[in-house]
């Protein structure tokens, strides 16, 4: 029922912790999901950093922010800015380049309070990898939900259980928001190897917070379980739990660096050219500063070497 267990490594950004879960040296990239980084929990004290993320670039890739608690400002280069708040979701497609940044805005830095979500970065497939870049803000009414008997799900990004979420996607996905009561039982999409399923290939659970049964194994705040293709686990929540569901249809394999995704190491290579050589355009907002190049060898490593450096979000 279960191909493996992947948990979350805890990584200290100044102040902010995220816990890493993708990639992991030996499961790059679930469905399309190449990256996946819990921000938080925490919390603020008032007048700190909190959020403070310099312009930095993209290539190749979409991100997905969705927060539980508090609010990241976005701004790129596309002319974008907009504040991300709980149950929303900001989706911005690099394609062939796009540069960004997330801050917490002033007056929210002066309060203080509370800051906890998610993050992911989808792949693209190859013959969007170098699509125009561009920007998607849906508000939190504008998601497919369900709430009954202390069961509340979102479906945050993609297709499942018979309706569609807002959000453009380039692949067959799926990205389940679970917020479960004690006792609560519920189950992820059908995977593709059930017959008869129409399902997707690959499929995984995280616990954002709480502790979940699936078949007879307890898993707890921190942890992605990834699924067999045929397994159709019912999951129970021991106590109240937040619990992400995601998956899809693989692009094929794919470089990582930094903050870079793609099929094709030389395009890689040339997009940190373009980022040290300033050829690339910074946000209009917040054009003062930004995150330089990692000094790091330029070595090809194609999946499933590890990820050297680490990407610079916090996010």
């Amino acid at each position: 029922m279960i191909e493996m267990v992947i948990d979350a490594r805890r990584k200290d950004l100044g102040g902010f912790e995220v816990g890493r879960v993708l990639p992991f040296h030996s499961r790059r990239m679930v469905g399309p999901f190449i990256f996946l980084d819990q921000m938080g929990p925490a919390e603020f004290a008032p007048g700190s950093e909190a959020i403070n993320v310099r312009p930095h670039p993209h290539i190749g890739l979409s991100t997905l922010t969705y927060l539980f608690e508090g609010e990241i400002m976005h701004r790129d280069n596309t002319g974008a800015t907009q504040a991300i708040r709980p149950g929303e979701v900001n989706w911005m497609t690099a394609g062939k380049g796009i540069v960004h940044s997330e801050r917490t805005d002033p007056l929210k830095k002066s309060r203080g309070g509370p800051m906890h979500g998610m993050q992911a970065w989808i792949a693209l497939p190859e013959e969007a990898e170098e699509i125009d870049p561009a920007f998607w803000h849906h508000a939190e009414d504008d998601q497919p939900t369900y709430d009954n008997n202390g069961l509340f799900a979102r479906l945050v990004a993609g297709e499942a259980y018979g309706a569609s979420a807002a959000v453009k996607t380039s692949s067959p996905l799926f990205y389940v928001h679970w917020e479960l009561a004690e006792g609560v039982r519920t189950a992820p999409p059908p995977g593709k190897g059930f017959v008869g399923s129409g399902g997707y290939s690959e499929r995984a659970l995280y616990v954002a917070k709480g502790e979940i049964e699936v078949g007879d194994r307890v898993f707890h705040e921190g942890q992605m379980i990834v699924l067999d293709p045929n397994a159709e686990p019912t999951v129970k929540a021991l106590r109240p739990s937040t619990v992400m569901a995601l998956g899809g249809e693989p692009v094929g394999p794919r470089i990582i660096w930094w903050n870079f995704v793609h099929s094709k190491q030389e395009r890689i290579d040339q997009a940190k050219a373009d980022w040290k050589a300033g050829r690339m355009s910074l946000p209009t907002e917040d054009d003062i500063e930004f995150i330089p190049l990692p000094d790091v060898p330029s070595t090809p490593e194609p999946a499933p070497a590890p990820v050297k450096p680490e990407p610079t979000h916090p996010v």
